[in-house]
């Protein structure tokens, strides 16, 4: 959140739940089945299995993976050890140069991500029952997930929509797994979860009380990852048990305020990361006028209303978006006094706003993916330029522009920053952080 202003400004950072860390004490003393021998070390597996199939690292990367990067990317390998050479969706090991193992992982042969590491080889000291068995890797990880959120309240009587399982901040690069009440959405990023797909659906059939499972591939980065279409079909709906309507419409709850959120529609039907940033939306809204772009289904716009906006505006290109937003707008008994929602583009809006004069004390800008890859990061690095100048104009001097980006290849180039302060300088507006 950044404040916009002529003279002393101010920043302050809410994190969303996504963020959140747990750190685990792994158990010091392990039994294992007696006249059974079992690996202590990866060192020692790779011994033991001398054709496991290996992905060397080139000089100096090495630490980038011991200090915890989740990913390999395929500019960091030397060489590839393994004859045949590994599969898309098979497990290897990455070792350094000297060819000591440091981790093992999924392999890909066509994405830039070469490797997402699921073990590093401490990990696999502790406790080597998980050793290039995905399955089981699979089912604890998705447990451990569940009980993190049980300890953090979540579900509850007044939210039954989160983010149960969020990539690499669950150890599962590639997959997200949102929960709306009784259904699951799985979002599949990653070659290694299409194959293990089945996997994943028997887990979430007996881990949580879903009853019904959305698997939600992204096309787009499927692509990436070497997968046809035809490979990778398109959003389909999965039924645990048959006594749930199959409608593509849920009415869910997030912090007592209640949303029809559509199976079909963008990401996995509701940005479920974004809950801690709505209700902290909702402690700064009072009194203040709110001008939410990209609003989608309304989040920001109900909770700025709830919080007692004086007037909320929320646009979006999407005429199913705003649809939504105002079925939303509804169902939780506001009218249009208050909040009012507009199809447009909103570069072309807030030109217009910023013609006639118009303000805002509190503005969102929370687009879409714009840089889904490294490929065109440039070109999103000058979208978001524009956009973030945009809304800066339309912010009120004093007033607070929270923005945001959920695109991958902009958050690990970590030009995001530099970017805000290149639009401040074109805007004529100045923040801090």
């Amino acid at each position: 959140m950044l404040r916009l202003c002529s003279a002393a400004p101010w920043h302050d950072v809410s994190q969303p739940f996504s963020s959140l860390w747990s750190f685990r004490v792994p158990p010091s003393n392990r039994t294992f089945a007696s006249g059974r021998r079992v690996t202590a070390s990866l060192s020692e597996y790779a011994a033991r299995h001398s054709k496991v199939p290996k992905v060397v690292l080139k000089k100096g990367k090495t630490q980038l993976f011991k200090t915890g990067n989740p990913m390999v990317y395929s500019n960091a390998v030397d060489r590839i050890i393994g004859r045949p050479p590994p599969e898309t969706g098979e497990p290897v090991l990455v070792t350094d140069g000297a060819i000591h193992p440091i981790a093992w992982g999924m392999y890909n042969s066509a994405s830039m991500f070469c490797v997402r590491i699921m073990e590093m080889d401490d990990e696999v000291s502790r406790n080597p029952s998980f050793i290039f068995d995905m399955e089981k890797l699979l089912k604890s990880r998705i447990t451990s997930a569940m009980n993190l959120r049980a300890r953090l309240g979540l579900p509850n009587k007044c939210t039954n929509v989160y983010r149960l399982v969020n990539s690499e901040g669950d150890r599962l690069s590639g997959l997200i797994i949102d929960i709306f009440g009784e259904c699951a959405v799985v979002a599949s990023s990653a070659a290694w979860v299409e194959k293990f797909r089945s996997v994943i659906e028997e887990t979430l059939k007996f881990a949580t009380s879903c009853t019904h499972v959305v698997w939600r591939p992204s096309p787009e980065m499927l692509k990436e990852e070497g997968l046809l279409s035809k490979e990778s079909n398109s959003s389909q709906t999965h039924t645990i048990s048959d006594d749930m309507d199959k409608s593509d419409t849920l009415e869910v709850v997030e912090n007592g305020i209640h949303y029809n959120i559509n199976l079909s529609g963008q990401k996995t039907g509701f940005y479920a990361d974004q809950r801690e940033s709505r209700l902290w939306l909702r402690s700064i809204a009072k009194e203040r006028s709110v001008l939410d772009l990209c609003c989608y289904s309304g989040g920001f716009s109900l909770n700025a209303a709830i919080g007692g906006a004086s007037e909320v505006t929320g646009v979006d290109s999407s005429a199913p978006a705003i649809e939504l937003a105002l079925a939303n707008r509804e169902l939780n008994g506001f009218n249009s006094r208050r909040m009012n929602f507009v199809k447009a583009d909103i570069s072309e809006y807030m030109k217009s706003a910023i013609s006639e004069g118009r303000t805002w004390d509190i503005v969102i800008l929370d687009p879409p993916k714009l840089a889904p890859s490294r490929k065109v990061l440039e070109q999103a690095i000058r979208m978001y330029r524009n956009l973030n100048v945009l809304a800066m104009k339309c912010v009120e001097p004093g007033g607070l522009l929270m923005t945001c980006s959920c695109s991958g290849a902009m958050t690990q180039s970590g030009k995001f920053p530099s970017i805000l302060q290149a639009s401040a300088l074109s805007a004529r507006r100045k923040i801090d952080y």
